[in-house]
This record gives structure tokens, sequence and C-alpha cells, in this order.
């Protein structure tokens, strides 16, 4: 076990900035509603800093819990909304001055201006900074490591991107020594961090309008591990081989997990329990269950209610850095039983006359078929239609012949529009060309459809083709699953 004091090479004063996190008593954030800019208002506000904001008037989940907290919010982007008395300004990286009128007032009020993952980077270097990181798997990881700390009692402090169900948020602002960060390579976020130790999920080559190709896209998750001091872990999935490259990289102790021979956390005895009661909150009609072994010793059997061998991977990664950090297993082991999973995550919406509706994140080809696969072994032999909502014009480009691929484990997918965002207005692949490789591959598995509302009406119509119906995209498509919902 590695000495799990020290906070080697960590610094909470930015230094562009000549500044600590406790100078700042009034916070302007421009683009509050993202999933990690509100964690980080919970995480001030709950320090004493007055808080305010601006974004769109497009909603999304993190509205709600802003209104909880009392923060007021521009639903427009206007100059004259920049408060003149704001300590700093702390911005998405999705925004600049050419882009929102707001960032340009700001810098030309000279105000003190910090995007997201340099703030991020300010509260983590503040604590024993423990990162998940990987193409697939943060954020349900990241949560699931957050709780297994709370519940082995050492009070951590949390940011993770999305709504943990059971904190009502994307944060914990705990009193104790630790801070588990969810930590986006995109962009490479990642060179704000400086972790005492990390998971690494997985590497799968994303974000193609940032990076060019796999090789860059491994570099930064390269350059991140080797910043983990010698007392510290990296925790890596250890069944693929460009986890196990890049781990190559680091010079701290490194802890492999898996269900491969070769791992130092081995999974066993996987098995997958349903229910045969009316299913009224999926998730909770089911249950994974699951051995580790470490060093030929078996640690005992876990669960989860979560769905798919995916989550099995990442509470193995949780318990191997539970473990290796002397925490309490048994402690461990309740709070992994007990997690409900996060907003967007394999999410129960409820139903439409008889057809359950799920909600998902998955956005990338390989995180569609494990959430698919996932699907498929928990359901069984029902009927299951997929809405699947691209997002960014490049990585469907880029991805293309894979995401074509990757809807084997359901019985018909929806394609809608391309959710561009504000990264890209435009671009080459378009929904109707995966939607035809789609049928290339399994003739009239796939149609398109242009909008939510279109998508809503036609599943109204084919009420009782399916069972099942999940919606899956990084964009708005959760909106198909409401709508639905509240129509019954």
């Amino acid at each position: 076990m590695g000495d799990i004091s020290r906070k080697e090479g960590l610094n909470i004063t930015l230094t562009k900035y000549h500044m600590n996190i406790e100078d700042i008593k009034k916070a302007y954030f421009i683009g509050i509603k993202g999933a990690g800019m509100t964690a980080i208002v919970q995480i001030l506000q709950s320090r004493g800093v007055e808080v305010s904001g601006s974004d769109t008037k497009e909603v999304f989940y993190t509205d709600e819990i802003l209104k909880r907290l009392g923060i007021f919010v521009h639903e427009e982007f206007l100059a004259h909304h920049v408060p003149d008395d704001a300590d700093i300004i702390i911005y998405s990286t999705a925004y600049n001055e050419n882009n929102n009128v707001e960032m340009a007032e700001a810098k030309k009020m000279k105000i003190l201006m910090c995007s997201y993952p340099e703030l991020l980077g300010m509260l983590f270097a503040e604590k024993i900074g423990v990162a998940v990181t990987g193409t697939h798997g943060k954020t349900t990881t990241s949560a699931m490591l957050a709780e297994s700390f709370h519940g082995a009692e050492i009070d951590p402090s949390a940011i993770v991107g999305s709504q943990v169900i059971s904190w009502r948020g994307g944060a914990l602002c705990g009193k104790g020594e630790y801070f588990v960060a969810e930590a986006d390579e995109y962009q490479n976020k990642l060179k704000y961090y400086q972790p005492w130790s990390a998971i690494l999920t997985s590497v799968d080559w994303d974000h193609p309008d940032f990076f060019p190709d796999f090789v860059q896209y491994k570099k930064v998750f390269k350059e991140f591990v080797e910043k983990i001091p010698k007392t510290g872990f990296l925790v890596v999935w250890g069944d693929s081989a460009d986890t196990l490259e890049v781990a190559e990289s680091a010079n701290c102790n490194l802890i492999s997990y898996g269900f491969g021979q070769d791992v130092d956390y081995k999974i066993i005895n996987h098995q997958t329990f349903i229910s045969d009661k009316n299913i009224s909150n999926v998730g909770h009609d089911g249950i994974q269950k699951f051995e580790v072994e470490f060093e030929d010793k078996s640690l005992g059997e876990f669960e989860t209610p979560l769905v798919g061998k995916h989550n099995v991977l990442n509470a193995t990664s949780v318990i191997a850095l539970c473990h290796q950090m002397g925490l309490d297993l048994e402690k461990v082991k309740k709070s992994l039983s007990a997690f409900e999973g996060t907003t967007r995550r394999f999410e129960y919406v409820g139903k439409y006359k008889e057809a359950l509706l799920i909600d998902d994140y998955a956005h990338h080809p390989d995180e569609i078929k494990a959430t698919l696969s996932g699907a498929r072994a928990h359901f069984k032999e029902k009927k299951v239609w997929t809405v699947f909502h691209p997002h960014t014009f490049s990585r469907t480009k880029a991805l293309l012949q894979d995401f074509a691929q990757s809807f084997d484990d359901t019985d018909h997918v929806i394609v809608i529009d391309t959710y561009g965002s504000a990264r890209e207005q435009s671009g080459e692949a378009t929904s109707q060309d995966l939607v035809k490789l789609i049928n290339k591959y399994q003739h009239g598995k796939a149609e398109y459809i242009a909008t939510i509302e279109e998508v809503v009406e036609y599943l109204k119509e084919k009420n009782g083709l399916y069972d099942v119906l999940i919606t899956m995209g990084a964009g708005d498509v959760w909106r198909v699953a409401e709508k639905l919902k509240n129509s019954n």
C-alpha cells in the first residue's frame, strides 16, 4: 500500500492568476448550465461565494439544480449582464470572445477570467486529487468512487459530469482531504490537473475535431499519467492494449483490473440476475454479482444494480483503488450495491403506455455497443428500439463505419439530425449517411427521422411494436422519452 498522505507538486494558486480560491467572493459563470459548471457552482456556493451566470434558453437537467440552489441565471448572452463587481468570470470552454458577447465584454472590463478546467484544477490542487479519466465510463466511475469514499467515511469532495441520482447534483462538498474529479480529455483539459492517483477506464479515439488521429489522442493521456507521483496509483483497465500502452508512461504504482488472466484485480463468477416481477425501475429489477480476486485470493462477492458488463468493470476499478488505499472493503461493497447511478446513464425515465423508456448518454460506437449489449442481456427477448442522436459532425464522419456496426443488439434504430452543439454548425457526414450504412450491413434496421417532434409522433403511431425504447446520445435526445412519458 502506498503513502497516501502526501500531496506532491500540488499548488492551489494558478500562477497566471496570482490568486487563491479564498479570494473569490463573487463569481459569474458564462455557460452556467453545463454539467461541470453547475457542479463547480455547488462547491463555490457551499464556501459562501455569491454566484450568478448566463446561458441559452435551452432546458437542461441542471436548470432544476440551479433553481434549487437559488442561483440567478440570465437565459441569454448580453454584454450588460456581466457584473462589474465580480471577482472572477468562470467560462465554459465552448465559448470565447469571438462567439460570445459576454466573454468579449468581460475581457474589455479587465475582469479576471478563468476557464472551467482551470478552476477545477485549482479546486483539485487544494486536496489529495484522485482523477477518473478515459474515453468511456468516467462519469459513472467517478460517482462510484466518490460514493465509496463517502461510505468509507473519508468525506470526499467531488465533481462529476452529470447529476448523481442520490446527490441530486454533480458535486460533493466534503470536509475530508480527498477530491475526486471526472477528468475530461477534450481540448486537453487534463493539462490543468495534478493528480495524486488516477483511474484510466478506456482509450478509444474520440473528439476528432480536436485530436487529428489516435496517436495525438493517446498522447494527452500519456502526459497525464506521467504526472502521477511515485507514491500514487494508476488503476488501469488491463484488457485493452491501448490503455496498457498509455500506462507505460506512468512512474507510479501500476494496478490493472479486468476479466483477463493477467490483471492484478480479476473479475470472476460474474452473473446477472433479473427479477420476474413487473419492472418499475430499471436498475432495481435486477442485479449483477461478481467476485474480485487479488493475488489469487478472493476479496469477496460484490454487486451492482447497474446494467452491463462495463459497469462491473467500472465498479472493479473502484474496488482496486480502495483496496490499495487500505479502505474498508465491506463499506465499499455496501456503497457499490446501493449506488443508483447518474442521470442519463441507462436511466429509467418511465413508461409510454406499456413500453419502458430508458435514456442513455452513449455517443461513441464503443459506448453504444456496451450499452445495447447490457440492454440485450437485461431485457432478453423484449423488443428493443433505439433513437440515436449523433453528436458532432466531425465525430460522425471520423467514426462512420464504427457507428454503422454498433447497433447489433437493438431491434430497430431511428437516427435523427446531428446535434452539432456549440462546436459545429454543419459537416460532411449526415444522419442519412449513417442510416444508409447501417442498412447496408443489416437491411431495414434503421430509418431517418429529422426532428425530435417527428420522432415522438412516429413512436406514438408505432405503439405496441416495441417493449423498450432507449434514447441515446450526448445532445437533447432525452426529450423524446420525456415527451412520450408526459403524453400518457
